[in-house]
């Protein structure tokens, strides 16, 4: 996508939606319209946020720890493995490796170079890494 002469897109990772939500809204009471927010996740998946989340009872150990959808327990059993064996389900392996808590919501907005660094100070102020 190539924005227009004049445009800037900043890109901020949070490691909470609350954090994410917050920062998104302050963009929008600035009057930036194009701002979106979402949960991301190294294995292009889809997400669930009301069924994997602990008060819900999660269905699956992913579900929790990788925001993943799709791995029901009664289906697609391959991937349900392999992502089983992934170091964020238990964060032994590797420090800092993308255990839940992690830096799994993204917000994307779109303004002018004129705005740009003020977005980005709002983005850094409510946590996110640009």
């Amino acid at each position: 996508m190539t924005l227009p002469r004049g445009m800037r897109s900043l890109l901020a990772y949070f490691p909470s939606s609350t954090k994410a939500e917050a920062a998104a809204n302050e963009l929008k009471q600035m009057g930036i319209q194009d701002v979106s927010v979402d949960r991301i996740s190294r294995y292009g998946v889809s997400t669930n946020s009301e069924l994997n989340n602990p008060l819900n009872n999660a269905e699956t150990l992913t579900g929790l720890t990788m925001f993943s959808d799709n791995t029901s327990r009664l289906m697609n059993a391959d991937t349900r493995v392999l992502m089983g064996a992934d170091p964020a389900n238990y964060a032994m392996a590797a420090d800092n490796y993308g255990v839940a808590g992690g830096k799994s919501f993204l917000v994307t907005a779109v303004t002018t170079d004129e705005l740009g660094d003020q977005v980005a100070r709002v983005l850094e102020r409510h946590g996110g890494s640009l």
